[in-house]
């Protein structure tokens, strides 16, 4: 599980007053902060997190390097009451870049995580400040992760979400830095948000298992989409049992597979002939003894009749016949004896 000091830079803007996003766009980012916190504490009990503003008077640290989901919970409904103003989202970065800095643990990597509902202002509207400001996070091995949503979202030329994928796109080494688009339905952001590849490290899944990429984040409900419509951080055991289910009649499909293609190929086999049984002497057919019958019947007549002596009269065919059964009868006695 990564070793991270995580800062996350939190909207606090007037369009977070917006209810597009249930209840509000501020309590569903505060939800989305304490899944953030959990998340991370629980893939490491070193891991710290942090919390920041970039709105009102301007950004302001609310908690640093925090193992305590009460005081970043505290920090967070401190500022719920002064929500208003514009973000400064390249001041804030400097600033949370500069508290990463100087955490107390240095071996803890660090991390960038910024929620933005509102369109970019000031010097973050810029393209070649927020390239150049990448740059600089990159080359200070800084992680950054983007959750855009409400105001933020859409593609249209100078756009926050245009220019915060070419930022992503530089700030990122070794795929570390993600960006992640969330549109209004039906889903919590907080649910939203766990299944993307934002918190696919801390979860000890693969960014491209969750179906995103390291630049490139769900869009709206799609992003939801957990395998067999279970949350497993919500209900591992469901979870573990669905999937065992689905394991066992996995197997119970490749074996009858198997066993229909071993039956098709007996089935296709040629048969061998079997060869009837040969005649015993002591027991012949009656074809068999018919046709002995008269072969000796035959041999005999030769005989009288080269002896001499015989009438002359031939005997016709029927008399032949039965006088040659009648002698292979007796010899077939004969036999037996």
């Amino acid at each position: 599980m990564p070793l991270e000091a995580t800062m996350m830079i939190i909207d606090s803007s007037e369009y977070m007053r917006n209810g597009d996003y249930q209840p509000t766009r501020f309590d569903a980012q505060m939800d989305a902060v304490s899944t953030v916190f959990q998340t991370k504490t629980d893939a490491n009990p070193e891991n710290t997190v942090g919390v920041m503003t970039m709105a009102g008077k301007g950004p302001e640290v609310l908690v640093t390097h925090s193992k305590e989901l009460g005081q970043v919970l505290k920090g967070v409904h401190a500022i719920a009451r002064s929500i208003g103003g514009l973000p400064d989202l390249s001041t804030a970065l400097t600033i949370a870049q500069l508290a990463l800095k100087h955490r107390e643990n240095k071996n803890l990597r660090q991390r960038i995580l910024v929620f933005l509902a509102s369109p970019l202002d000031g010097a973050a509207a810029d393209p070649a400040h927020m390239n150049q400001l990448a740059r600089k996070l990159k080359k200070n091995n800084v992680a950054v992760d983007f959750v855009l949503f409400g105001d933020a979202l859409g593609e249209e030329e100078g756009g926050a979400e245009r220019v915060l994928r070419t930022f992503v796109e530089t700030v990122s080494s070794s795929d570390n830095s993600h960006l992640v688009t969330i549109s209004p339905g039906a889903h919590l952001l907080s649910d939203v948000l766990i299944s993307s590849s934002v918190l696919a490290d801390d979860r000890g899944i693969p960014p491209e298992a969750m179906g995103t990429g390291a630049d490139a984040g769900p869009s709206g409900a799609a992003s939801n989409d957990f395998e067999f419509g279970v949350d497993p951080t919500l209900d591992p055991e469901l979870a573990m049992a669905l999937r065992m289910s689905m394991e066992e009649e996995r197997a119970r499909q490749a074996a009858e597979d198997q066993a229909r293609s071993g039956g098709a190929g007996g089935a296709t086999a040629p048969s061998q002939p079997v060869a009837p049984p040969a005649p015993t002497a002591a027991d012949p057919d009656e074809e068999e003894l018919l046709k002995r019958a008269i072969a000796i019947s035959q041999g005999q007549e030769g005989d009288v009749d080269m002896g001499g002596g015989g009438d002359g009269e031939e005997e016709d065919e029927e008399a032949a016949i039965a006088r040659a059964i009648e002698m292979s009868m007796q010899q077939g006695g004969q036999e037996e004896k």
